[in-house]
């Protein structure tokens, strides 16, 4: 089974505001970047697009080394809170529903298709790939559209270009 690094991270100016996420994928000396934003989002989300879309990039099974700074995605998997949701019909232990419940989902569905293993890194702490995914998302956060107010733009209505 082929072995591949997946570095991920997700920003968000406000929240809800602009925001972006990047993958890296890496296998041996060969590299894949991934990265995309949205105007009005969460950091969770953002994070959570990460993972979705860098697992998505892969064609065929793999054995994946998940590098991301976020424990909320992390714990899910690994704290078996994700099990739980779902017995519970997608609520949390205080009965609200699960947010991100679509977001979840799709991740659930690229992550059936590999063997992962999640790593927790420090963000900001100087983790050489962990740093470029994080320029490369809040890149993607900055390119967002943003009102004169300073607010993101919840999205083109008519007539807008």
């Amino acid at each position: 089974m082929t072995e591949v690094e997946l570095w991920t991270d997700g920003a968000c100016s406000g929240n809800p505001g602009p925001g972006g996420w990047a993958a890296l994928l890496r296998k041996g000396r060969h590299e894949r970047v991934l990265s995309g934003g949205e105007p009005v989002t969460t950091n969770n989300r953002m994070e959570l697009r990460s993972v979705v879309e860098g697992l998505r990039a892969l064609k065929r099974p793999c054995r994946v080394r998940v590098h991301l700074d976020s424990s909320y995605v992390k714990n899910a998997f690994t704290n078996g809170w994700i099990a739980r949701w779902q017995r519970n019909g997608w609520t949390t232990a205080d009965k609200q529903p699960v947010k991100n419940r679509e977001l979840w989902q799709e991740l659930m569905a690229e992550a059936s298709r590999h063997e992962i293993e999640w790593v927790k890194v420090r963000g900001h702490a100087g983790v050489k790939l962990n740093e470029r995914v994080d320029r490369l998302a809040c890149a993607e956060r900055d390119r967002q559209p943003v009102r004169p107010s300073g607010r993101a733009a919840r999205g083109m209505g008519r007539g807008s270009v």
